[in-house]
């Protein structure tokens, strides 16, 4: 990976919030794309922590999926799918990060993990081609990471729980959909303006 370090590359399609971090060298770019990687995953695995069980769902709201996305957006699809890979490769081998202190791969809502894997890396595919650069872009990007998730993750809570493909929507989309429209929101105004700052700043 090329290492950036001009105002008028980092505008352009092709690099990501973290491309903009100073590399001086090829090895001190390595140490840098470690760390993000290991601090993409310890900020999913707190956010996951921000959890708030939902009557009749085995699925809680969690900033768990937001911090995927945010990940993926700023860190770009191969290090996004790298982070949170370590993510959900170590909650599965027993730390207790996923959800409300949960670990392992038992669990119903464990689809949703698999789906944010892949979300974390199809957005971070789009925010290399400028999918986070505007609110409205951003808006778009976020809306295809979450539905990515959905995706998964309904299937898999009808398949593990025995619910019919409408009981599993119940339960496992509809209530969120809210939420999702706020985090939305809320990358819509972070993600661009952090390129604006970045500009300014050089």
């Amino acid at each position: 990976m090329s290492v950036m370090s001009s105002p008028a590359t980092a505008a352009h399609p092709g690099v990501v919030l973290a491309d903009v971090l100073p590399a001086t060298s090829a090895g001190r770019a390595r140490v840098r794309d470690a760390a993000l990687v290991v601090g993409g995953a310890a900020l999913t695995g707190l956010a996951a922590q921000l959890a708030v069980p939902v009557p009749g769902s085995p699925v809680p709201v969690t900033g768990q999926t937001f911090a995927a996305l945010l990940v993926g957006s700023a860190l770009g699809a191969r290090r996004g799918f790298l982070s949170f890979g370590l993510y959900a490769a170590a909650g599965v081998a027993g730390m207790p990060w996923f959800s409300e202190g949960a670990s392992g791969a038992a669990m119903p809502s464990f689809g949703y993990i698999l789906g944010m894997l892949l979300a974390t890396t199809v957005v971070g595919a789009l925010a290399r081609r400028g999918g986070d650069r505007s609110p409205l872009r951003t808006a778009g990007t976020m809306a295809v990471g979450t539905a990515i998730v959905y995706a998964v993750g309904v299937p898999y809570l009808a398949l593990a729980t025995g619910m019919s493909g409408t009981e599993a929507m119940a339960a496992g989309l509809v209530p969120f959909l809210i939420g999702d429209a706020l985090k939305a929101a809320l990358a819509m105004g972070a993600l661009p303006a952090a390129w604006k700052l970045t500009g300014r700043r050089g």
